[in-house]
């Protein structure tokens, strides 16, 4: 019997709400742990990826990308969603290229991040890229973004005063210092 019994919810029933592209929201009804029954509104998603790419000399590589639903340019490390089947590193070493042109000859796998555990179940799979060859971005249709470089101390200090705000970049830099990069 599981210690976290006394706090688990079991679904009863699960109604689609908007079935998109890549978002599928649900309504679904729960038993609580007391036997009373609630409704939990969900976002299913695909599943993505989050590459830290290390440059030949230390400094991390970023992207400047325009987000709609907040109207503004962030600062984000590469990413990108996966396609059906496709597995973590394969998304990572196609996004990293795909986006910033460059390709890794090392890849580490970090982590998972659930970056909103209150409504949806995306999964970010975090990785690390060195070795670095630069090469052609093969942006997609309606992609636009420029690739910057930042140290650490300019990373940190970018969070600490409120100019990188987006949660998974924001985890990357602590597994970036984690990893002791400079």
């Amino acid at each position: 019997m599981s210690v976290d019994c006394h706090l688990i919810e079991e679904k009863i029933a699960s109604q689609p709400v908007y079935q998109g592209a890549l978002l599928k929201a649900y309504c679904d009804t729960v038993r609580l742990p007391d036997g009373s029954e609630a409704t939990r509104e969900l976002i299913r998603h695909p599943g993505a990826v989050m590459i830290i790419p290390q440059l030949p000399d230390g400094r991390l590589l970023l992207e400047r990308q325009f987000r709609y639903p907040l109207n503004r340019v962030f600062i984000e490390f590469p990413a990108g969603k996966l396609d059906a089947g496709e597995e973590p590193l394969a998304c990572a070493q196609r996004e990293l290229l795909e986006e910033t042109g460059y390709s890794a000859a090392s890849w580490e796998y970090l982590s998972v991040l659930h970056p909103i555990i209150s409504y949806t179940d995306e999964e970010i799979h975090l990785f690390l890229a060195r070795g670095l060859c630069s090469g052609e971005a093969q942006l997609d249709d309606g992609e636009f973004l420029d690739c910057i470089a930042m140290s650490m101390d300019e990373l940190v200090a970018s969070v600490l005063n409120g100019q990188i705000t987006d949660a998974k970049t924001v985890s990357g830099i602590f597994w970036a210092q984690q990893k002791g990069l400079a």
